[in-house]
């Protein structure tokens, strides 16, 4: 049976999660190169159809949100429920250098706190950038749901239209089938 309405049907949504997703990640963090990396593909065998979501690692990390090692950080997932991050910071934070990278270019200059070297680069490190680490650490990150949010409009629409998408498929099947 050719199901022509519903593969076009979920590529639909498909797309319109990814471009929500997009939306809200350029709302809450502006432009990124994670932006460019978020897609779908609909793919179906003998079985049906499967709808794959891509994009880089980090994007995880945003969506949920990451919880501290004495802070636990919830997220909403697609469904609207409230859930505790899977991803957790243990014994170890965020590294230093990234850190410092990051104060150099916001143009931040922390007063003060002195001035050291990183023992695996060598890279001069800031004790700001220092605090920042073991903050994050111990509160974590916290969620922005830029895919959640998108992906729960997706699968309420698909609740509501995928029968109307088969109803079609079938009706063309049977004329076709008593032609």
């Amino acid at each position: 049976m050719e199901t022509k309405n519903i593969k076009r049907f979920l590529e639909q949504i498909a797309k319109e999660i990814v471009a929500g997703a997009k939306k809200n990640l350029t709302a809450d963090k502006g432009s990124t190169k994670l932006e460019g990396t978020i897609r779908a593909e609909v793919v179906s065998d003998d079985k049906g159809f499967t709808t794959k979501f891509y994009m880089d690692n980090y994007g995880a990390y945003l969506d949920e949100g990451v919880s501290g090692n004495k802070k636990p950080q919830n997220f909403k997932d697609y469904k609207g429920t409230t859930r505790i991050s899977s991803h957790k910071y243990t014994t170890k934070g965020p590294p230093i250098d990234i850190i410092s990278k990051w104060i150099k270019k916001k143009g931040i200059e922390p007063k003060g706190l002195g001035r050291g070297r990183s023992k695996k680069s060598g890279q001069y490190i800031s004790g700001f950038a220092y605090l920042i680490s073991r903050k994050i650490k111990r509160d974590g990150i916290k969620s922005l749901s830029f895919f959640q949010q998108p992906l729960g409009v997706g699968y309420e629409k698909i609740k509501e239209k995928l029968l109307k998408e088969l109803k079609i498929d079938v009706t063309n099947y049977i004329v076709a089938y008593t032609k």
